[in-house]
């Protein structure tokens, strides 16, 4: 099966980094349209303007784009004007439209966008994810829905127990795609597509950050002849964003982070660490040395990491301490700084980590601690990105005098260490869904 393709270069200023397709220019059902107009959003991101009017004429789309250049609002907007307009009547009560995330938190972002989007719509949108709100989940899920949000695992679990059928979708949304197979979740899609009605008889959307060999053959084997659109920026980094690093000792890095940001004094940050341990100590660090700041990690309990998150995008949390769980699919709202502690051992987590800040247009800074440990990283990012990292800093220069060094992590009760630590916690389908 060939795909068509359309190759854009990105814009690399804020200036023209909207397209000149206007939203009213395009085919949307009115309801849509205002909801654009009360947002504020008139001209279309590029990823938009190539896919949305293909995707409202009936095509199926297989996007790439970098991370916050608006490809949720894209696949949300031709998902919703298709119910409104193609298949305005359905089955009561029975998903029309299903999207799937690979982590809870993308599947919280994206059920936050359609409600926004659709807000004027009448269609039910609901979202399902592990870790959480079993009961109330299922109980609204009975309700009846039209757009079905959520992880794999869970939205396998209530299918199973014959919550909802997937007899009558008539679109299918694959957000991520290289992240479910990172995940592991490929099976649990396919189990799903295959209790679909066929490729040809829905619309479907596949987007993802890298359209990779094994991402278009999942497209080939379950879409419909897809488009392909790939927005290429001019570098593969977020092109807002300015770039560096400090080379660094093992045992002076907490005090480099501690002196780095009273230096940049950031309005909000995000640390990335490589493991829940390292993101405990850093946490404990800034915290004996003045900062506030809480740490997400894969096994922090759901009711806490949307809370952190909410109040990380409210401003009432300054500093987030975060392992790769929120490096994709998350729109944090004027990020001014990543700071890499731990450089990643996947160059392509070090694009999805500095893309959390000079997002929509605005410009960012991402600082990596470059130690003994992970510098190992640093030839493959630097060759991923197609360029070099610029080293700022004497890092001796940035250790202050008073800096505390904590004693210990502090003990938590919360899945964060302390009593139970280190015990996989339960989930609503074998595991699944718990990201």
């Amino acid at each position: 099966m060939q795909a068509s393709d359309t190759t854009v270069a990105a814009a690399g200023t804020p200036s023209d980094y909207l397209s000149t397709t206007e939203f009213t220019s395009l085919p949307l059902h009115p309801t849509l349209l205002r909801a654009l107009a009360e947002l504020g959003y008139n001209r279309c991101t590029p990823i938009q303007a190539q896919s949305l009017p293909r995707a409202l004429a009936g095509e199926d789309i297989a996007g790439q784009a970098q991370t916050g250049t608006g490809k949720t609002a894209a696949f949300l907007l031709a998902t919703l004007n298709h119910l409104l307009t193609v298949a305005p009547e359905g089955p009561d009560g029975q998903p029309r439209a299903f999207i799937l995330a690979p982590t809870r938190e993308l599947a919280i972002q994206i059920h936050e966008d359609a409600l926004s989007l659709g807000r004027f719509t009448g269609l039910r949108l609901n979202v399902v994810y592990g870790g959480t709100g079993y009961e109330t989940q299922r109980q609204t899920l009975e309700a009846g829905t039209d757009v079905l949000i959520g992880t794999p695992g869970r939205l396998i679990d209530y299918y199973k127990q014959h919550i909802y059928t997937l007899k009558h979708v008539e679109v299918l949304v694959l957000d991520e795609a290289d992240r479910m197979f990172d995940l592991g979740f490929i099976a649990d899609i396919r189990y799903l597509m295959r209790r679909m009605p066929p490729a040809e008889a829905r619309q479907n959307f596949l987007f993802s950050a890298t359209l990779s060999n094994r991402v278009l053959e999942l497209a080939y084997e379950h879409m419909n002849s897809p488009h392909r659109v790939e927005i290429h920026p001019e570098q593969v980094t977020a092109d807002r964003v300015k770039q560096s690093l400090i080379h660094v000792a093992n045992d002076d890095k907490l005090a480099v982070l501690v002196g780095l940001l009273r230096q940049e004094q950031p309005n909000r940050a995000i640390i990335f660490v490589n493991t829940k341990r390292a993101g405990e100590l850093v946490e404990a660090g800034l915290i004996a040395n003045g900062f506030t700041a809480a740490v997400l990690s894969g096994d922090v309990r759901q009711s806490k990491r949307e809370r952190l998150l909410e109040d990380l995008k409210e401003g009432k949390l300054p500093m987030l301490v975060a392992t790769d769980v929120a490096a994709r699919g998350l729109h944090i709202p004027d990020v001014t700084h990543v700071i890499n502690y731990d450089l990643p051992q996947d160059p392509e987590d070090y694009v999805h980590r500095i893309g959390r800040t000079a997002r929509a247009g605005e410009s960012g800074t991402a600082i990596s601690l470059c130690c003994e440990t992970y510098v190992y990283s640093l030839p493959d990012i630097e060759k991923l990105i197609g360029e070099k990292i610029p080293a700022q800093h004497d890092a001796s220069s940035l250790i202050a005098p008073d800096f505390i060094k904590p004693k210990r992590p502090p003990r938590r009760h919360d899945g964060r260490g302390g009593p139970g630590h280190g015990r996989r916690p339960a989930s609503g389908h074998g595991g699944h869904g718990r990201r």
